[in-house]
């Protein structure tokens, strides 16, 4: 796990018990991918999936946009599927869309990128798979 201190079990599961649609930055449409298994149960439980992969048209029935400056609706949750180095620029892009949250998968860490969201204000989660955090803190059917 990463230096930077990433929110505790109480601002998790308010995290996911609060949010409605999570972009996923880095969503594949193979379903081999496990960026497809964790959006595909996550869809199951209720959220709203926006694909966000420049190189896809559409991941789980539902059209992919290039980048989260694309996206026309609220995004609680950006939930990131790209490696390491690739963090800072979708923080920023995070940032400006005015998103609630940030969210770094497994092996997923960036502590500058994490410090800046967290300098703006957003909860951060890095290193974590929202799938297991999800199923840990809310539990499943």
């Amino acid at each position: 796990m990463s230096g930077y201190p990433v929110a505790d079990d109480h601002e998790m599961r308010s995290i996911l018990q609060k949010a409605n649609s999570i972009a996923v930055v880095g969503l594949s449409d193979r379903t081999d991918r496990p960026s497809h298994g964790v959006s595909l149960y996550m869809q199951a439980h209720g959220y709203s999936i926006i694909p966000v992969n420049p190189r896809i048209h559409e991941a789980l029935g539902v059209p992919a946009v290039a980048s989260l400056s694309h996206v026309q609706c609220q995004i609680d949750i950006v939930n990131v599927f790209r490696q390491s180095h690739e963090v800072p620029a979708v923080v920023e892009e995070a940032i400006s869309h005015g998103v609630k949250a940030i969210w770094l998968q497994l092996g997923v860490v960036n502590d500058v990128a994490c410090k800046r969201a967290s300098d703006a204000g957003l909860p951060v989660i890095q290193d974590r798979c929202i799938m297991i955090e999800h199923q840990r803190l809310i539990g499943t059917d």
